[in-house]
């Protein structure tokens, strides 16, 4: 969608803010020996207390409130009965609906003592969404996005996951446009001032390459190396964008 009202704004903003204020109570609860399904509940108690809903339930009927992947697991996981284990990467990722709007975002945190190589990955997918963060203004063209992210990819001996995407958001979860995390010289487009977008980095120190798992949902790495994820959605702006879903 494109923000075209300050109500568009306040409830984006709105928005933005549960699915923070849920990511932020996720991570601190993030320890060796819990379980994806308790962290799940951590978050959906944020949303009830809020008044969001989770989104993905809402448009795709995924079957948890949030999303949760551990190691070679990139999105999309299924909270349940898994324990994080020391030296684990987890992806928490939360999609939010409040009074008709969505926002998205998502980080990763490594549980406990991680091994440096690891925290590599985290530390690359951050410098990937700043650098994308900083060109995501109005008049630039839509793959100078999956420029800077695949720059800082390779720049740190890492791959870009391939076949995942940030998009459009707003009213639902995607929308128009796809956002590549490669450089697509097909993806021309200039944005536009006010366009929403969740900008979503995905690396991994594998080949890039996914499969899907047998439940239908969780994607991962075809080659089982780690991967991390970060998110924040966006107002596009003449200058720096408004992040919807930045920490207070």
């Amino acid at each position: 969608m494109s923000v075209e009202t300050e109500a568009d704004l306040e409830g984006l903003l709105a928005a933005g803010r549960v699915v923070r204020a849920a990511l932020d109570a996720m991570a601190a609860a993030v320890r060796p020996a819990v379980t994806t399904a308790e962290l799940n509940e951590v978050g959906a108690a944020v949303l009830r207390r809020l008044g969001g809903r989770s989104a993905p339930m809402l448009v795709y009927r995924f079957p948890a409130e949030t999303c949760i992947s551990v190691n070679d697991e990139i999105v999309h996981g299924i909270p349940g009965d898994r324990a994080l284990r020391e030296g684990d990467l987890v992806k928490l990722d939360v999609t939010v609906e409040k009074d008709g709007y969505m926002a998205d975002a998502a980080v990763t945190v490594p549980v406990g003592r991680t091994e440096e190589s690891a925290l590599a990955i985290i530390e690359c997918a951050r410098r990937a969404l700043a650098s994308a963060l900083r060109v995501a203004r109005t008049g630039a063209r839509l793959n100078e996005i999956g420029r800077v992210v695949s720059l800082e990819a390779r720049r740190s001996g890492l791959s870009v996951v391939h076949d995942l995407d940030g998009h459009g958001i707003g009213r639902t979860i995607h929308e128009e446009p796809r956002v590549p995390n490669r450089f697509d010289p097909a993806a021309r487009q200039r944005l536009t001032r006010g366009l929403v977008l969740a900008v979503e980095p995905m690396v991994t120190s594998g080949s890039g390459r996914v499969v899907e798992a047998r439940d239908g949902w969780t994607v991962l790495t075809a080659d089982g190396a780690p991967a991390a994820h970060v998110e924040q959605t966006i107002v596009v702006m003449d200058g720096a964008p408004v992040v919807l879903t930045a920490a207070a």
